[in-house]
C-alpha cells in the first residue's frame, strides 16, 4: 500500500473532499490520490443523497450526506464545519489529513523525486502547511477545448499564481477550516517551498460555460464564483506570462510577507495579476 514503506518512516495520509455534481472532476481526484495516498485513504462526502459514486470509486470511502440546499456564504461556512470535524476524527488514526476541493491537486515539485507520502512525512508540519496556489487556465484562441480523456497539464501551459489557492490544506492537529480551506482560524500559514496546489476549475471555458446551466449552482448564488473561473481564464489568455522560475519563488515570498489587513492569517497577491508558464516537468502529472 503507498501509505507504508520498508523503512517505517511514512505517515499515516488521508485525503478528504466534498463535492456535487463534480463527477468529472472526482474521477480524477480519485485517480490521483488513490495512486499517491492509496485508495482506501480516500474520503469522498456527497453533498446530496442523489449523487451517483464515480465508476473508479474502488476501495475510496465514500458517503452521501443529506443535501440543504442554501446560499453558497452558508453552505462553505456550513461544509467546511464539517470537513473539519473529519478532519479532526480522521487524525485519530492518521497522522496527517489533506482537505481539498474536488478541482485540486496537492502536487510535490517533481524536481524533489519523492511523492506526496515521502514528502509530507518528512516535513514539519505545525499545525499545517500549504502549496503555491496554481491557477491553470485556458488560453483561448491558442489552447483548444479541454479532451477529458487526456492529462490537464500535457494541454495546457500557462496558469495565474493566485493567493486563492495557497491554502494551508495539510494539517497534523484538529483545525478549524475557513470556507473553501481558504485560512485557519487562529492560525498563520506556512507557504511550502516544494508544494504546489494545481486548481483546475478554470482549465475549460466550455466547462465554465456549462456550469452556469447547472440549475443547483445557480439556485444557491454561485454566479459569482463561476465567473472567477471565466476571469482567471481572460487574465491567462491577456497575459504576456513570465517564463523564469524565478517567479514562483518570487510569488512565494510576496504572499508570505505581504496579508490583507482584513485578514492576517490569509495569503494575498495584492492586485498584482502574475501569470507564469508552467515547468515543463509537471506535463502528465494530473
Amino acid at each position: 500500500m503507498p501509505n507504508t514503506s520498508s523503512g517505517g518512516k511514512n505517515k499515516k495520509i488521508a485525503v478528504i473532499t466534498m463535492a456535487r455534481n463534480d463527477d468529472f472532476f472526482l474521477t480524477r481526484w480519485i485517480d490521483y490520490y488513490g495512486k499517491e495516498l492509496g485508495e482506501e485513504n480516500c474520503f469522498i462526502f456527497l453533498d446530496g443523497e442523489d449523487q451517483p459514486v464515480p465508476k473508479n470509486a474502488g476501495s475510496v470511502n465514500v458517503s452521501h450526506e443529506k443535501r440543504v440546499a442554501e446560499h453558497v456564504v452558508k453552505a462553505e461556512k456550513r461544509r467546511l464545519g464539517f470537513l473539519s470535524k473529519v478532519a479532526k476524527s480522521l487524525l485519530d488514526n492518521y497522522d496527517i489529513i489533506i482537505g481539498v476541493d474536488a478541482d485540486e491537486f496537492l502536487i510535490v515539485d517533481p524536481k524533489i523525486g519523492k511523492n506526496l507520502i515521502t514528502y509530507l512525512s518528512e516535513i514539519d508540519i505545525n499545525p499545517s502547511v500549504s502549496g503555491l496556489g496554481v491557477d491553470v487556465g485556458q488560453v483561448l484562441e491558442k489552447e483548444p477545448d479541454l479532451d477529458k480523456e487526456r492529462p490537464f497539464l500535457e494541454q495546457r501551459e500557462f496558469a495565474l499564481l493566485s493567493s486563492r489557492y495557497t491554502k494551508p490544506s495539510v494539517i497534523s492537529k484538529p483545525v478549524n477550516w475557513g470556507s473553501g480551506f481558504h485560512r485557519i482560524k487562529g492560525h498563520n500559514f506556512k507557504i511550502d517551498p516544494n508544494l504546489y496546489l494545481f486548481h483546475f476549475g478554470s482549465v475549460d471555458y466550455k466547462m465554465i460555460q456549462d456550469r452556469f446551466l447547472d440549475k443547483d449552482r445557480m439556485a444557491t448564488g454561485r454566479e459569482g464564483h463561476i465567473k472567477k473561473r471565466a476571469k482567471t481564464i481572460d487574465i491567462v489568455s491577456k497575459s504576456k506570462p513570465k517564463t523564469d522560475e524565478k517567479w514562483l519563488n518570487i510569488a512565494r515570498n510576496f504572499q508570505t510577507v505581504v496579508r490583507p489587513f482584513y485578514a492576517w492569517n490569509k495569503p494575498t497577491m495584492a492586485k498584482w495579476k502574475l501569470v507564469v508558464k508552467i515547468p515543463d516537468r509537471f506535463k502528465g502529472i494530473v
